[in-house]
C-alpha cells in the first residue's frame, strides 16, 4: 500500500520561501513520475510541477515557472516542492501525486495515489 503524506505548509508574507516535502512510504518513490498539484475553493485541482520517472524531464507550469521547483530525494523517499517568490495566488492547498506511467501529466485523473493535501497561505 503507498501512502504519500505532505508537510511543510503554513503562512507566508509574499515574496516569502516554502519547501513541501511529500513522504512517500510503501514503495520506492524512484518507481513513479511525480506531480504537485494545487486546489482553490470552488476551482478544479490544479497542475503546478511534475517529474518523470527518472527525473530527467521536469515541468512546472508558465505561471510559477521560475519561482516553484520540483525535486526528489530518493535516500529519504521524499517529493519536494521549493517555492520562492511566493505571490498571494499562490494560496491554495497543495497535494502531491504518484502516476505509474513513466512521464508526468497535467491530468489529475491519470495518478494514482495522493496525498491528504496541504495549505500554504500567502499574505500580501
Amino acid at each position: 500500500q503507498v501512502q504519500l503524506v505532505e508537510s511543510g505548509g503554513g503562512s507566508v508574507q509574499a515574496g516569502g520561501s516554502l519547501t513541501l516535502s511529500c513522504g512517500v512510504s510503501g514503495r520506492g518513490v524512484r518507481n513513479y513520475a511525480v506531480g504537485w498539484f494545487r486546489q482553490t475553493p470552488g476551482k478544479e485541482r490544479e497542475f503546478v510541477c511534475g517529474s518523470s520517472r527518472g527525473a530527467a524531464d521536469t515541468k512546472a507550469v508558465n505561471s510559477v515557472e521560475g519561482r516553484l521547483t520540483i525535486f526528489r530525494d530518493n535516500a529519504k523517499n521524499t517529493v519536494n516542492l521549493q517555492m520562492n517568490s511566493l505571490k498571494p495566488e499562490d494560496t491554495a492547498v497543495y497535494y502531491c501525486a504518484l502516476a505509474t506511467m513513466s512521464t508526468w501529466s497535467t491530468r489529475a485523473d491519470l495518478y494514482n495515489y495522493w496525498g491528504q493535501g496541504i495549505q500554504v497561505t500567502v499574505s500580501s
